[in-house]
Order: structure tokens, then C-alpha cells, then sequence
């Protein structure tokens, strides 16, 4: 009989004394016209270039970390409810070992819905046992009536409601915060752009260090060399540019390995420079830890 799908979404890799795990959630198909300040011809020419799908595919990753006797987990993907094609994150945790009533904390890049309609599913919570951490200025703004009366219906019901209803059942262990160590050897760094309260993760031990960058990127093979290029769910497109940016000089500057949550599975990457811009190399994958 033919394979008619892969194996389990799996990835582990070292920090020191962390172990961070790639778990995949699945990936999404959709629209061209969401990419903008580009004309979408050329978006095409970028990706069909790449040997990509057109329309766009965006993969959907999140990340374990177990350190210092505890487990986080960052982001929790789509859910069941975005499309058949992700909601994996739970087949994969258990094809990893991990059950979910071993997460301790739930650790937030931010709350679109293909990084948080994991945390629940009809109002109950996915994570037993797990608090809920974000930065302050995410959960202020899904929560921000004025905001969301700003909105449009779509937005309003698949963004701010959306959010409210899947952070509800934690209300009574939500940790949020605006800087400093989240988690054993884990420091938040604020990205602000993509939304106001966005955030990376930076893990650090034994003189090593990678970052989770969340969704500095949503297409490497157009936002790489083409950092101007963004997306229509950044809440503040010019900011975001911004962020982006000066994340891209940070993490080729200082030579750090680098995370993404939209990078092609495991989603361990470097940046280099080339000439007056960057080049992505996406981590070799390595058999031993």
C-alpha cells in the first residue's frame, strides 16, 4: 500500500541544557491578495521561483521547551476549526510522548487564530494544567472593546471574539507581562507590528542561545529579500516592516539560530548577509542530540 501521508511532525533539538521541539500543526492554504506592498504577479513569480505552491502555503509550527524540570509550549495552532490540513498539534504531541496535561505553561507569540485556537474547544481547556502567558499589550488589545467595535465583522468574530472565548477558560491562571525571564531560562523580547503585543522568545543556556520569532515572516521565499512585503493581519503593516528588520539585523549580527512559526518544518533557520540584504539558510537537520 502507498503512503498516503507523512510521519508525525516531530523535531528536537538543544540549547544548552533546553530542549526545544518543533511540533508541526499542519499548514494553510490561502489567498495571494492578503500579501501586500508588492504587485501580485511578482509575489507569484517569487514563490512559483522557489518551486512553491501558488496559490501560497504558509506552514504552521509550534514549539516545545522543557527546561529546568518544566514544559512550555509556545502557540498552539489552528485548532480543528481553520482547516483539515492543520489542527495537528495534538496527534503530534502524542506521537511525541507529551500529553497535554503536562504543559505547565501555554506561552503566547500572540493571539491570530492559527497560534491560539489550540488553547480551548467548547469552552473547556485543551491544557488542564497549564497557565496562559502572554505579553501584557496582546491580551489588552483583543480585550479592548473600542478596538473591536473598530473592526471589521470579519475581524470582530474570527480575531477579537475568537480570542476571548479560546482565553476564557484560563481567566483564573493568566500570567501576563511586559519583559524579563518567562520561563526557565526563556526571556520574552517585544515584537510589536504584526500586532501590538506580539513577542519572541529567546532561550538561552550553556553559552548557546536561539530565538522564536513568531511571525516575524509568513512567506521566507518573498519577506527574506523583500522585507518590505507585508501581510493584511499585521494590525500596524509599517511597524511590523520595522520590527522585521531590525529582527533580521539582530539575528544575523549576532549570529543567532532562529525559529519560526510560518518556516518550513522543523522551522530552525540562520541569516546571512548577502550584499545590502539577507539570505535565509534553513538549519541542516541533525540525527543526534
Amino acid at each position: 500500500m502507498q503512503p498516503i501521508e507523512q510521519v508525525a511532525a516531530v523535531y528536537h533539538r538543544r540549547v544548552g541544557d533546553i530542549t526545544i521541539t518543533a511540533i508541526g500543526d499542519g499548514h494553510l492554504d490561502g489567498s495571494m491578495a492578503v500579501i501586500q506592498n508588492i504587485e501580485p504577479d511578482e509575489a507569484a513569480r517569487m514563490l512559483r521561483e522557489a518551486f512553491r505552491p501558488v496559490p501560497r502555503r504558509t506552514a504552521v509550527n509550534t514549539f516545545l521547551i522543557r527546561s529546568g524540570g518544566r514544559t512550555a509550549l509556545v502557540d498552539t495552532g489552528c485548532g480543528m476549526a481553520m482547516a483539515a490540513s492543520a489542527g495537528k498539534l495534538f496527534r503530534n504531541l502524542a506521537a511525541a510522548g507529551v500529553d497535554p496535561g503536562a504543559v505547565d505553561t501555554v506561552l503566547l507569540t500572540h493571539m491570530h487564530p492559527d497560534h491560539s485556537n489550540g488553547l480551548s474547544s467548547d469552552g473547556q481547556a485543551l491544557f488542564p494544567r497549564a497557565e496562559l502567558a502572554m505579553h501584557e499589550a496582546e491580551h489588552r488589545f483583543w480585550h479592548d472593546d473600542a478596538a473591536m467595535a473598530r473592526a471589521d465583522e470579519t475581524s470582530r468574530q474570527r480575531n477579537f471574539q475568537a480570542c476571548r472565548d479560546q482565553s476564557a477558560p484560563y481567566r483564573d491562571r493568566l500570567r501576563l507581562f511586559s519583559g524579563g525571564e518567562v520561563f526557565p531560562g526563556v526571556t520574552v523580547m517585544p515584537f510589536p507590528g504584526h500586532t501590538p503585543g506580539h513577542s519572541g522568545y529567546l532561550l538561552a543556556s550553556g553559552g548557546e542561545s536561539l530565538l522564536i520569532w513568531g511571525d516575524i515572516i509568513h512567506l521566507p521565499e518573498i519577506q527574506v529579500p523583500r522585507p518590505e512585503v507585508t501581510m493584511a493581519f499585521d494590525v500596524d503593516p509599517a511597524q511590523a516592516e520595522a520590527t522585521r528588520r531590525r529582527v533580521f539585523e539582530m539575528v544575523a549580527s549576532e549570529g543567532l539560530a532562529a525559529a519560526g512559526m510560518h518556516m518550513h518544518f522543523p522551522g530552525f533557520l540562520h541569516l546571512a548577509r548577502r550584499g545590502s540584504g539577507f539570505a535565509l539558510i534553513p538549519e541542516a537537520w541533525a540525527t543526534a542530540l
